[in-house]
């Protein structure tokens, strides 16, 4: 059984460190968890190991975030993966810094990368880990906050939350969707 873990991001340096890239953050630490390195290959960053007797591919789209769904499209296609087997790390300014939720559907909202997903998939039904980037920013300062870099108390709350995120996939791959939000939405 295979599992597609889609960290989304912006490439380049000025890109790294920033809130709009905590989905690359997270699967860079997933890999590093589960001992994988990043290679290139098409569209992609990509990462390959096992967890629990399961292929585990994590990729980080090079395509820049608001063509993410060419990326993840095709990895899906690529390696035959179901829908239900995949997840998405996205930064969420609708939760506060630091929270997680994992859902198995829904909006992408005015999350660019996510409405490519929806656009290109023709649905809105892909697992998502939303990761809560706050929304400390002054009206019609959005996008120069999501790609701003984290302060200093960001970078140390990240610095312990990270972790939490990294057992929240591996459950998702584990235990399945239905157990991991019950035993972490919310917390």
């Amino acid at each position: 059984m295979k599992y597609l873990i889609t960290g989304l991001g912006n490439i380049g340096d000025e890109y790294a460190n920033t809130r709009h890239n905590i989905g690359f953050i997270i699967a860079d630490a997933l890999a590093q968890d589960l001992g994988a390195r990043f290679t290139s290959d098409r569209l992609v960053s990509r990462a390959e190991a096992r967890y629990r007797g399961k292929t585990v591919i994590i990729i980080k789209p090079t395509t820049y975030m608001n063509l993410s769904g060419k990326a993840y499209r095709y990895w899906l296609t690529q390696e035959n993966i179901p829908i239900e087997n995949s997840l998405v790390v996205v930064d969420d300014l609708d939760l506060d810094s630091g929270v997680f939720r994992l859902k198995t559907r829904g909006s992408g909202g005015s999350h660019n990368g996510l409405n490519h997903i929806i656009e290109t998939l023709g649905h809105n039904n892909f697992p998502r880990l939303r990761v809560g980037i706050g929304s400390n920013f002054a009206r019609g300062f959005q996008v120069e906050y999501v790609l701003g870099r984290f302060t200093r108390e960001e970078e140390k709350l990240f610095m312990e939350r990270i972790p939490v995120a990294v057992e929240m996939i591996k459950s998702y791959i584990a235990a399945g969707a239905t157990n991991t939000m019950n035993a972490f939405n919310n917390k």
